[in-house]
């Protein structure tokens, strides 16, 4: 509902744009009607400032019935049309180029925008060419032409452009949005929340920081605060298709998959192609046995995105449960092959080949399996890097480097670190961090550090990590990791717990560490309990033999067994300080 100082501040628009409004043909006789229509146009921004296109297109609708040119709104109802994501409809109204002298920077701004949305860079540029030479110092144009650049791939540049865009009005709501955004990829989370609040605070039911703001409080699983500004922006915003996808998120994290199939279904196709959205329908069917359902989002996902190994595993795991082994096998045995291959991946194929009678191929599959768990949560070619190759003339040259892109600055410190030269990655991997550091990013950073000599510096940006990003799992096992490495048994314990709750519970290798975290904080039962499910999902692995062997031992029960099991992993990971303790204690228990 409108106030009366907004109205007053409205009018107070409308009576300046009034004069530069075009009658339309045939409108002559109609000026009275001119400022009832300037008036609606200013009301329509209104509406696009708070995310509400379809308000704005009723009112701009009106306004052109009072006689305002259809120049005069073309670049306000292509504004509003993509914010209803009409984008079809808005090329018609702004690819024409037919705007008043008033609105021209705003239109071709808006059509650079639908032409970045459709993926037409080039033409993106032309566009912002054209709105440069009319408004060269507009800070919400220089918002656009930063993500315009870095969809491009030119992310240098996207933060040169964002950084000029905060000098030209720093309290803009969208420089506001995306300097939150900048801020969460390059410094966590937490760090983001006060772009986004500041930016509410300017403008306190804007549509699309509200969906940004609701994120990443999800993310950090503050999910009351969550969920209380996804209703403020239902609120707001009838209907938001981000909101309810929000919501279904929180309510599959929740375990509620039928309230969050109910609320996807309320989203229907609003968000177009949205990964995030089709990763959760995937998994909603994973979760409700509907595996080949399953594997088809997954499938979907996986030629989007062949590099995200998360979406890779998902779909493994559901063509697995779906039984089909021979395509599974046929598809990912070259994947299995590589050094790199994750233990989870290891397994999948293994228990494929088991399912058609080859237990010879399992076997040596659940054995790497378990070598590779002994190196995570590190990737696997970054955990193990081979030493000396810097120097063999036959080595591959190192790829060009493109200082301004993230990708080509990852990859150049991928090549650098399988040369064995840590510190010469690092350099390249710090580069990438000035754009965004991810969690993959932050793993191999600390791979490279270890790699270095300087392990100490790995944990130390492992545990900023984790302050920054509480959601992660890897930075929350690398801190765990170095608690045990310090002997900070219930730091170690509280986070082992911690990733276990949040769905690690067959994680073999996480099992063991907690074993051995309850092991030395006192709880020797509960010690025995985790040792011994780790043991039964994986006896092959060393780690859980050991930790059951230590459990059974610290509590003198089963004896023989206890010393068969450190048997077979002292002959896998050698023998190791906790066993020759547990020897001397044996050793030192009266007889009889």
């Amino acid at each position: 509902m409108t106030s009366t100082r907004d109205l007053t501040f409205l009018r107070r628009i409308a009576a300046a744009l009034a004069a530069l409004l075009l009658l339309a043909p045939g409108a002559a006789g109609q000026a009275a009607n001119l400022e009832k229509a300037a008036e609606l146009v200013a009301k329509a921004q209104a509406d696009i400032a708070a995310g509400d296109g379809i308000a704005a297109e009723v009112r701009l609708k009106q306004a052109m019935a009072d006689g305002a040119a259809r120049e005069a709104v073309a670049a306000y109802m292509g504004e509003a049309l993509i914010a209803q994501g009409e984008l079809e409809r808005a090329r018609s109204w702004l690819a024409p180029g037919r705007f008043t002298a008033h609105t021209a920077a705003l239109g071709f701004r808006t059509l650079a925008r639908l032409e970045r949305l459709e993926g037409n860079l080039p033409a993106a540029g032309a566009a912002f060419d054209r709105v440069i030479a009319l408004t060269p110092k507009d800070a919400a144009m220089w918002v656009e032409i930063a993500r315009l650049r870095y969809a491009g791939g030119e992310h240098v540049l996207a933060l040169d452009a964002a950084n000029y865009a905060f000098d030209l009005d720093p309290t803009n709501v969208r420089v506001l949005e995306l300097r939150g955004q900048i801020v969460r990829d390059q410094r966590g989370l937490v760090a983001s929340l006060p772009w986004f609040e500041a930016a509410l605070a300017r403008s306190p039911d804007d549509v699309p920081v509200l969906g940004e703001y609701a994120a990443t409080l999800g993310d950090l699983g503050r999910a009351r605060d969550m969920l209380a500004v996804t209703r403020k922006l239902l609120a707001v915003d009838p209907g938001n298709a981000r909101a309810f996808y929000l919501q279904a998120v929180l309510a599959a994290r929740a375990g509620n998959d039928d309230l969050a199939r109910k609320l996807l279904g309320r989203v229907g196709d609003r968000l177009g192609e949205m990964p995030g959205k089709r990763l959760l329908e995937g998994v909603l069917e994973l979760r409700a046995g509907n595996h080949v359902l399953a594997a088809e989002a997954f499938e979907d996902l996986h030629r989007r995105q062949p590099g995200n190994e998360r979406i890779l595993l998902l779909l493994v795991r559901s063509l697995y449960l779906a039984g089909e082994y021979r395509q599974l096998l046929i598809r990912f045995s070259p994947a299995g092959d590589e050094p790199q291959a994750s233990p989870y991946l290891l397994t999948l194929l293994a228990r494929s080949h088991e399912a058609l009678g080859d237990r010879e191929q399992a076997a040596a599959l659940l054995d790497r399996a378990a070598v590779a768990r002994a190196s995570w949560p590190l990737p696997g070619q970054l955990a193990a890097v081979p030493t000396g190759q810097a120097d063999d003339p036959f080595a591959r040259p190192a790829p060009a480097v493109d200082p301004g892109n993230f990708d080509s600055l990852v990859r150049a410190g991928d090549g650098l670190l399988g040369q064995g030269n840590g510190q010469a990655a690092l350099a390249q991997y710090r580069a990438a961090a000035q754009i965004r550091l991810p969690e993959t990013l932050m793993l191999r950073m600390v791979s490279a550090h270890r790699l270095s000599g300087e392990p100490e510096r790995g944990d130390e940006l492992a545990g900023s990590y984790l302050a920054a990003h509480p959601a992660s799992a890897a930075a929350a096992r690398l801190a765990a990791e170095r608690a045990v490495q310090a002997g900070d048994w219930r730091r170690a314990r509280a986070l082992l717990s911690g990733l276990q709750a949040r769905g690690a519970g067959r994680d073999v290798r996480l099992l063991s560490d907690l074993a051995l975290a309850q092991l030395q904080s006192g709880d020797a039962g509960a010690a025995v309990a985790t040792a011994s499910r780790a043991y039964r999902i994986q006896p092959a692995s060393p780690l859980a033999a050991q930790a059951f062997g230590l459990a059974l031992a610290a509590g003198g029960r089963r004896p023989n067994t206890a010393r068969a099991l450190l048997l077979q992993a002292q002959r896998s990971i050698g023998d190791t300080p906790l066993q020759a303790e547990a020897r001397r204690r044996r050793d030192a228990r009266p007889q009889g």
